[in-house]
C-alpha cells in the first residue's frame, strides 16, 4: 500500500471520527442560538425557542447530514427539511389540535402561521444547512467534482449580471425593481439601478459559490436558480433589506402579499441566472478544463440537439393532450389564445397543442440527460410544468397581449387553478421524452466506452436533487395560496 492511500485512509478515518460528534453538537448549537435569536418570529418564548433549535439541528443532522457535503447541498436540504416541518407541525399538526379540520379554518390559520415558515427557513434551514454543508465539504471524498473558486465568483456574477439586464426595458422605466423588494427608495433612478445590478451580481455570484458541484445541465440549473431565487425573496425583500433600511422586520403574510409581485421577479431572475450560468459554466470547461480529442462523441452536438428537440416536442404533444381534461375544467384552455377572449373547441385545442409541442421540444433541449430513471425524471417535468406557470400565464401571455405583466398576488391566485394542468403536463412530458431517451440509450451502451461515458453524466444518487424539488414544488404551489 503506497504512503498516499495510507494518508488519505487515516484522513478519511480521522473525519469520520470527527463527524459522530461535532456536526450533531454544531447542528443542536446553530440551531438553538438561531432559534433563540428569532423567538418572537417563531410566537414562542425563549426557552422553548431553544428546545425547537436545538430539536431541528439534531434531526437534520440525522436526517440530512450525510447528504449535507456542500454549502449548496446543505441550503437545500435545510431549507427543503424547515418547509416540511412547518408543512407537518405549525401549519398542520397544531390546527388539528386546536379543532380546526375545516380547509378554510386551516387556511386562514396558515396564513396567519407565515411568519414561522419564514422563520423556519432563514433562521433554521439556512444557518443549521449552511453550517452543515461547510463542515460536510471537508470530508474526504474523491467521487466529488472539484470545486473551483474563481471559476464560481466569475462565472457566476458573469451571469447575475446578464440575467439582471432582462429587467432593464420593460421594468427600469416604470420604477420597478423586483430585486429590491423592501428596499427604501433611494434618490435617483441611477441609483436604484446601479443597486440593483450589484444585487444581481451577488446573488449570481453566490449561486456560484453554492451550487458549482450540483450544476449538471441547462434545465436542472434553471431548477437551482428557481429554488435559489425563491429563497433570496424570503432572505432578502423579506429579511435583509427591510434592516438594512431601518424599517425592522415585517414578516406577516400582509406584508408577503405586498411584496408577491417581488417573489415572482425573483422566480423569473432565478431561471434566466440558472440558465446562463450553466451555459457560461460549461463553456469555460471547455475551453480551460476539459481536453480529450481522443476520446470523441458518438454523434456529433448538432444531431443530439435535432433529435433532443424532435423527442421533447413529441413528449410536449402528448402531454398536452393529457393534461388538455384539466386545463379546460379549470377554464384555462378556452382563454388559451388571449386574456378574456374564448377560443372553445377546436380552434382553441389546436392552439393549446401547439403551444404545447413548442415548450416540450425546450424541455427536450434542457433536460436531455437529466433523468435516469422515473422517479428522477417526473420530477423534474412537474419543476418544469411550475416553471411554464410561472412563465407563461403570469408573464409571457399578459405581456405579450398588453405589453404588461400582472404580477399582484390576486392575479396569480385567479391563475391557480391552472397550475394542476401545468404540473400534469410536465410529468407527462418528462415521462415520454425520458421512454424516448432510454430507447436510444440502449443502443448507445453497446459500446463500452460509450457506456463509461454516459454513465458520468447521470446524477448520482444522494444529490440534494429530491430537497429542490419538494421546495420548490411545495412553496411554488402554497405561496400563491397562502398570500393570494
Amino acid at each position: 500500500m503506497s504512503s498516499s492511500n495510507f494518508s488519505e485512509k487515516m484522513l478519511a478515518t480521522l473525519n469520520l471520527k470527527r463527524s459522530r460528534w461535532l456536526e450533531p453538537l454544531l447542528g443542536i448549537a446553530v440551531g438553538a442560538a438561531c432559534a433563540a435569536i428569532g423567538h418572537a418570529q417563531l410566537g414562542t418564548s425563549l426557552p422553548y425557542a431553544l428546545l425547537i433549535g436545538a430539536i431541528f439541528g439534531l434531526f437534520f443532522w440525522w436526517g440530512f447530514g450525510e447528504r449535507a457535503d456542500s454549502s449548496g447541498a446543505g441550503l437545500i436540504w435545510g431549507l427543503g427539511f424547515a418547509s416540511l416541518v412547518w408543512l407537518l407541525i405549525p401549519a398542520g399538526l397544531l390546527p388539528l389540535l386546536k379543532g380546526t379540520p375545516r380547509s378554510a379554518a386551516m387556511l386562514m390559520d396558515a396564513r396567519a402561521r407565515f411568519p414561522e415558515l419564514v422563520a423556519y427557513l432563514v433562521l433554521l434551514g439556512m444557518p443549521v444547512g449552511l453550517t452543515l454543508g461547510i463542515l460536510g465539504a471537508t470530508r474526504l471524498r474523491s467521487a466529488r467534482p472539484k470545486f473551483r473558486w474563481g471559476r464560481a465568483i466569475v462565472v457566476g456574477g458573469v451571469a447575475g449580471t446578464l440575467s439582471g439586464l432582462i429587467f432593464s426595458r420593460w421594468m427600469y422605466e416604470g420604477g420597478f425593481y423586483p430585486l429590491l423588494g423592501g428596499f427604501q427608495q433611494l434618490g435617483s433612478h441611477a441609483e436604484m439601478v446601479a443597486l440593483h445590478f450589484l444585487v444581481a451580481l451577488m446573488i449570481g455570484a453566490a449561486f456560484g459559490l453554492l451550487f458549482q458541484t450540483d450544476v449538471r445541465g441547462l434545465g436542472s440549473s434553471m431548477g437551482w436558480g428557481l429554488g435559489f431565487g425563491m429563497f433570496w425573496w424570503f432572505f432578502g425583500p423579506l429579511t435583509l433589506f427591510p434592516l438594512w433600511s431601518g424599517n425592522g422586520l415585517d414578516w406577516s403574510a400582509d406584508e408577503g402579499t405586498e411584496l408577491f409581485g417581488s417573489l415572482v421577479g425573483h422566480i423569473i431572475y432565478g431561471l434566466i441566472l440558472g440558465v446562463i450560468y450553466a451555459a457560461i459554466d460549461r463553456a469555460w470547461l471547455k475551453l480551460f478544463v476539459q481536453s480529450d480529442p481522443l476520446n470523441r462523441e458518438p454523434e456529433g452536438p448538432g444531431l443530439k440537439v435535432l433529435r433532443s428537440l424532435g423527442w421533447g416536442a413529441f413528449a410536449g404533444l402528448v402531454g398536452g393532450t393529457v393534461a388538455s381534461p384539466v386545463l379546460l375544467a379549470t377554464g384555462a384552455l378556452s382563454t388559451v389564445a388571449g386574456l378574456g377572449t374564448p377560443f372553445l373547441g377546436f380552434q382553441g385545442l389546436a392552439i393549446h397543442l401547439t403551444v404545447s409541442t413548442v415548450i416540450g421540444a425546450t424541455y427536450g433541449l434542457l433536460f436531455r440527460n437529466e433523468g435516469s430513471s422515473f422517479s428522477v425524471g417526473v420530477p423534474w417535468g412537474c419543476l418544469f410544468g411550475m416553471i411554464w406557470w410561472y412563465l407563461g400565464p403570469m408573464t409571457l401571455l399578459p405581456l405579450a397581449l398588453t405589453g404588461e405583466t400582472d404580477w399582484r398576488s390576486s392575479a396569480a391566485s385567479a391563475l391557480l387553478p391552472s397550475m394542476v394542468g401545468h404540473l400534469i403536463y410536465g410529468a407527462v412530458t418528462a415521462a415520454i421524452f425520458l421512454l424516448l431517451e432510454r430507447r436510444h440509450l440502449r443502443w448507445l451502451l453497446l459500446d463500452p466506452k460509450t457506456a463509461l461515458r454516459e454513465q458520468k453524466r447521470m446524477r448520482p444518487v444522494g444529490t440534494p436533487a429530491p430537497a429542490l424539488w419538494f421546495f420548490v414544488l411545495s412553496l411554488g404551489l402554497l405561496l400563491p395560496i397562502l398570500l393570494g
